[in-house]
């Protein structure tokens, strides 16, 4: 059974097809996995058993009547904790929403619902989705498990570590600035960030709305397009959801990739790059030349920019959006507050953690009286020219691609004291969040001590199709993705 949940989602679907192995089965295997193995990797801050059981003895149902399957079903999926499941607690790993019961499913959760894809739990995260390490979480750390002492990458680190641990198959994560495309880098799995509006954002626990995007954990690029699939589509329930038909990213997977124009980011191939990143990403241009692409080198002159651009806008829309959490209408309140200010101030300085607290502040200076022209609308018009950079850079090349990260997952608490170098660990994914551009991290090779490395590929705007296919055709001449982590 073990030997099945090491498998892709589209090898599951056929043994599940097949009657080799039934959905309650699979189901089952997987949380026994997640109880034999989670105490020391954390993955997990809530376990879902009954609704995923339920869902799956419905795939169960269908198969015995002979009906078809809807894609993915009763494939094993862990749900980021920042994403609303019914009856479930959704805390954003934070002590501020520790007991806060949902009442009600996001729509990407009600769409894996009528997919039949049984949710196992809620995935661990940094707290309200800010960090880079999944340390800030207010329950436990998430450990990386190809080393129990190194991060898994963050904020998504609890997603990516338990797709690549095969707790569960398939997972969802959310990118701000790379909280998806990071973390499976560390953890050595497919991980990708799709378009601004094309998943719908309803029932996300929103860190920086017009930055968030929720995205597929795989350990294929086929499992990870077929995953979009059923997540994408338009909600009149998020006005910034793309009115636009679903595409069957899986049939463009084979296209043949002859002329594709590949773009090497020039500034993120030069300083900061460990040795062992750089030999992989040059090796993978060179797999890219073999399988008959052209090889341009691509200049983004304002991604210097990136990060301080990033984190005045992210954290003046954090400051905003976490203004709800005062203890009023549900979360935390505060047990000795004696009037109504020292209920509000009292609830929030105990219910949220260190960083969070850190980025309220930054963006509530950014967005105040006499500060607003001078950092957050300069921002935003800096925001523009990180955009054009990408537009005029696609008239250049078809993709473009860079390391995910500068460097592969570090020791736990390396970097917790120095909020800058673990700013910086976002440096190459930030910007695709600034442009609203979709981006994939695909495994890439391994580092002297056989951690993973990631190889980040960006397309234009709704090019999901091209980016799979590009990712698809790396992966399938290398094998880094058939290799897991030991745990």
């Amino acid at each position: 059974m073990n030997e099945l949940l090491r498998k892709p989602a589209s090898e599951q679907a056929k043994a599940l097809k097949n009657k080799e192995i039934s959905a309650v089965e699979l189901t089952q295997a997987a949380l026994n996995r997640i109880k034999e193995i989670d105490e020391k990797l954390g993955a997990f801050n809530s376990l879902t058993e009954e609704t995923a059981l339920e869902t799956a003895k419905k795939v169960d149902e269908k198969i015995a009547r002979g009906e078809e399957l809807p894609l993915l079903a009763g494939i094993p999926l862990a749900l980021k904790d920042n994403m609303n499941l019914i009856g479930s607690k959704t805390t954003a790993s934070s002590k501020i929403l520790e007991n806060f019961v949902s009442p009600f499913n996001a729509t990407i959760t009600q769409k894996l619902l009528d997919n039949l894809v049984p949710i196992l739990g809620k995935a661990n995260l940094d707290e309200f989705a800010m960090g880079s390490s999944n340390e800030n979480s207010a329950f436990k750390k998430v450990h990386n498990p190809w080393d129990l002492n190194k991060v898994p990458g963050g904020s998504s680190g609890g997603s990516a570590a338990s797709v690549a641990s095969c707790e569960v198959t398939l997972s969802l994560g959310s990118d701000t600035g790379g909280s998806i495309r990071l973390p499976a880098s560390f953890c050595g799995i497919v991980g990708m960030k799709p378009t601004y509006g094309r998943v719908s954002r309803y029932g996300l626990i929103a860190f920086a709305s017009s930055l968030d995007q929720i995205g597929p954990f795989a350990r294929t690029v086929e499992d990870a397009a077929n995953l979009l699939e059923v997540i994408s589509g338009h909600d009149p329930k998020d006005s910034t959801s793309l009115n636009l038909p679903v595409e069957h990213y899986a049939s463009s997977l084979n296209n043949d990739i002859k002329g594709l124009r590949v773009g090497v980011i020039k500034e993120l191939m030069s300083e900061g790059l460990s040795d062992d990143v750089q030999k992989a990403i040059e090796n993978a241009i060179e797999c890219y030349k073999k399988l008959g692409a052209e090889i341009v080198e691509i200049s983004l002159p304002n991604l210097k920019h990136s990060i301080g651009i990033y984190y005045i806008l992210a954290t003046a829309e954090c400051s905003s959006n976490l203004a709800r959490f005062d203890g009023v209408r549900y979360g935390y309140r505060t047990p000795d507050a004696k009037n109504l200010m020292e209920m509000y101030t009292k609830t929030r300085a105990e219910g949220f953690g260190p960083e969070v607290k850190r980025r309220i502040m930054l963006g509530t200076y950014a967005l105040s009286s006499g500060y607003y022209d001078a950092y957050y609308k300069k921002a935003q018009q800096m925001r523009a020219l990180v955009t054009q950079d990408f537009v005029e850079a696609f008239k250049k090349a078809d993709v473009l691609i860079s390391p995910t990260c500068p460097n592969t997952a570090f020791e736990l608490g390396a970097k917790s004291n120095d909020p800058l170098a673990m700013y910086l660990t976002d440096i190459a994914t930030i910007s695709a969040n600034l442009a609203g551009i979709p981006g994939l991290s695909v495994p890439a090779g391994f580092d002297t001590d056989g951690m993973p490395i990631g190889l980040q590929i960006l397309a234009p705007q709704l090019q999901e199709a091209k980016l799979f296919n590009a990712a698809h055709k790396f992966e399938q001449a290398n094998d880094y993705y058939t290799k897991l982590a030991n745990i």
